[in-house]
């Protein structure tokens, strides 16, 4: 797969997930200690890309350090598409098509996504269909309000979020926020308006024509839209219920594990008067102070302290935060000064 490009999109400015996106732009924000855009570029290597392109605009900066770090760490090169203007998922792609010469194919990725997705069958069977998109879906969540995608007998899409020609025997099935993407592709985005959605803006003009099609994907998905969203995709990574490892993106990769799902980063220092209850990730030159309480369901960044008598539970703590003695954080994040509740994960 050496001719496929990957691109996340990391643009959008994260609004449902603030106030911890007035921080960090989602797809930098730690999922059990790793930056949300190193697993995303972990499930791209794995596939065999090799080259990936990240667009930013909200804290582009920082957005630009992130996924660098993490590419570093993924083993694959990075080019960095800047909007100063926020150009849409169609309008990224236009924006960043100078980055994407020469590939034969791109994946693009929603930047704010956790997914265990295998890549290589579905860029064989993109492949094998010669179309120009095809459409990851899955099976719509129990309960979800997601625009769908209606897929004929033949998996061609037929119609998005309601838009499209049509069709007997339509099955409604949910986007997962990741397409396959042929370069004639991006000879259909327009250049007006600038902004626009690659869904709408670009597929749907091509559904009569069944240049677009789709595959159904299975494994782990989280759209880590809202804090209490955000929340479970950690506990859940946590717990096992995802397949976290991938090239380079591995977040329990070198940790000692004294106990089943306790995961202890080398450099971290747990006092032998605490109380770890797994499952549970402490990070790098992390301080677990005694009496402290962490778990079940925490991850403590690294160089983050928990003070004496702290307890922390069914939370997330971000890299440098200090809990204080006494206190007590449960389903919620922690960021600096910040406590964002996080309700109930689902």
């Amino acid at each position: 797969m050496d001719g496929v490009v990957g691109m996340v999109l990391a643009a959008g400015m994260g609004t449902r997930l603030r106030p911890l996106t007035d921080v960090l732009p989602k797809p930098a924000v730690p999922v059990a200690g790793l930056p949300l855009v190193q697993l995303a570029f972990g499930r791209l290597r794995a596939a065999g890309v090799k080259r990936v392109v990240v667009n930013t605009h909200h804290l582009a900066a920082e957005m630009s350090r992130v996924a660098a770090e993490a590419a570093l760490a993924a083993g694959v090169t990075l080019a960095v598409s800047p909007e100063p203007v926020i150009a849409g998922t169609g309008g990224a792609l236009r924006e960043a098509r100078a980055l994407l010469a020469g590939a034969e194919f791109v994946v693009l990725w929603n930047g704010d996504i956790v997914f265990d997705v295998d890549l290589v069958p579905i860029l064989e069977a993109h492949r094998d269909s010669g179309a120009l998109a095809t459409m990851v879906l899955a099976p719509m969540p129990p309960g979800a309000s997601y625009a769908s995608v209606d897929v004929d007998p033949t998996m061609a899409v037929r119609r998005i979020a309601g838009f499209g020609p049509g069709g007997e025997a339509l099955v409604p099935l949910h986007f997962t926020g990741v397409h396959v993407l042929s370069p004639g592709l991006l000879d259909h985005v327009p250049a007006h308006p600038f902004g626009c959605d690659v869904n709408r803006s670009v597929h749907v003009p091509l559904l009569a024509s069944g240049h677009v099609r789709a595959v159904m994907a299975t494994g782990y998905w989280n759209d880590l839209g809202t804090p209490e969203r955000y929340l479970a995709a950690n506990l859940d990574l946590l717990a096992g219920r995802a397949d976290a490892a991938s090239p380079g993106a591995d977040p329990f990769a070198g940790h000692a594990t004294p106990a089943p799902r306790v995961f202890v980063a080398e450099g971290a220092s747990v006092d032998p008067a605490a109380r770890l209850a797994g499952p549970v990730l402490v990070g790098a030159g992390a301080v677990v102070e005694a009496g402290a309480s962490v778990g079940p369901g925490a991850v403590i960044g690294a160089a983050c302290r928990v003070g004496r008598g702290a307890v922390v539970e069914r939370a997330v703590v971000w890299t440098g935060t200090a809990i204080a003695p006494g206190e007590r954080l449960s389903m919620a994040v922690a960021a600096g000064h910040l406590r964002v509740p996080a309700g109930t994960p689902g």
